[in-house]
């Protein structure tokens, strides 16, 4: 599979390291993107989900519309999706080999990661992956609770898992690296080492923990120029203090604060009504531009695996704003 630049529209293998300055350009030039959480919290209404009492049956989707994401991404401007491939219960959204908890022996038996590869190169959508580094059936770790509780350790999964991802799902923009529980055993410079490995034009973030990589993630941050601690909620001291960065990523999700549910996932269904409002991810947009940032804005597929209709609604006329088919008074 051929890697295609913003720039220049110039074809390249993605496996050849290219400048990394000519890089930090072509990931800044996607500007906007969805972050697509989709795993066992979808189905708990909660935001951790206790994964050590349940199998791959708990994960209840009755289908999986990736050509809806892709289209409605790429109407609504945007440049690309990043995928969440682990969360911390450790199901795998691929057709992984290093376990059975995977999304190939759930009752909808299908690899999304593959299905979604595939709807990303038929609407011109590049491709990112969140990862969590740690899972909670990895030795050390404490079910449902952070790494302050206890670390998953299990280095040569990670690896392995990583390993499949890099080589199996083609040309990978950047991974959003979640430190939640932990790093797995494998520090995050050996993380950004192995990745490289395969991939090395693929940036790699960590939302906190030891920075690492080309690209400073600001989980619930704000626009804002490379190193402004400002912008960052998690990542302050990584921002203060490492030098590495060529990129800076924010993301927060579309469902505005609300009683109960989750945030990142999809909520319930009490909650189908409510988002933010487009004026504001607009407003967010137009800070991702003006500070080369990448903005990503969660959206929770439901059950059926397909997103809400008042997130397409509300995406549809972020891209209305975008094109200039509309304005927001006072607001260019």
């Amino acid at each position: 599979m051929l890697f295609m630049t913003c720039c220049h529209e110039k074809k390249a293998d993605y496996r050849t390291k290219i400048d990394d300055q000519m890089r930090a350009q072509q990931i800044k030039d996607m500007r906007f993107g969805m972050f697509i959480c989709w795993s066992f919290s979808t189905f708990s209404g909660q935001e951790w989900t206790p994964t050590l009492d349940k199998d791959v049956s708990y994960f209840r989707a009755t289908g999986c519309d990736t050509d809806q994401w892709c289209k409605v991404a790429k109407d609504a401007g945007m440049g690309y999706i990043l995928f969440l491939s682990k969360h911390h219960d450790g199901f795998c959204l691929w057709d992984t080999k290093t376990t059975e908890k995977k999304v190939t022996n759930s009752p909808l038996g299908i690899d999304v990661l593959a299905r979604l590869r595939k709807s990303c190169d038929k609407y011109g959508i590049r491709l990112a992956l969140y990862f969590s580094e740690g899972d909670w059936n990895w030795p050390g770790a404490v079910d449902g609770k952070g790494y302050s509780a206890g670390s998953g350790i299990n280095p040569e999964m990670k690896k392995a898992q990583l390993q499949e991802l890099c080589t199996n799902y083609g040309p990978l923009e950047f991974f959003w690296m979640d430190h939640a529980v932990g790093d797995g055993g494998l520090s995050h410079k050996e993380t950004v080492d192995w990745v490289h490995k395969f991939q090395p034009n693929c940036f790699v973030g960590f939302n906190h923990g030891e920075p690492a990589g080309r690209l400073c993630l600001r989980e619930m941050g704000r626009p804002g120029p490379v190193n402004d601690t400002t912008a960052s909620v998690y990542n302050k001291g990584a921002e203060a203090s490492y030098k590495g960065y060529l990129a800076a990523e924010f993301t927060y999700p579309i469902l505005p604060e609300h009683k109960g549910g989750a945030m990142w996932f999809y909520s319930l269904p009490e909650h189908d009504n409510l988002c933010l409002p487009a004026e504001k991810i607009y407003q967010d947009y137009l800070g991702a531009v003006k500070y080369g940032n990448i903005f990503s804005i969660d959206v929770g597929p439901d059950y059926e695996g397909r997103l809400r209709d008042i997130d397409v609604e509300t995406l549809l006329q972020v891209g209305r704003y975008i094109r200039g088919e509309d304005r927001i008074p006072g607001i260019q």
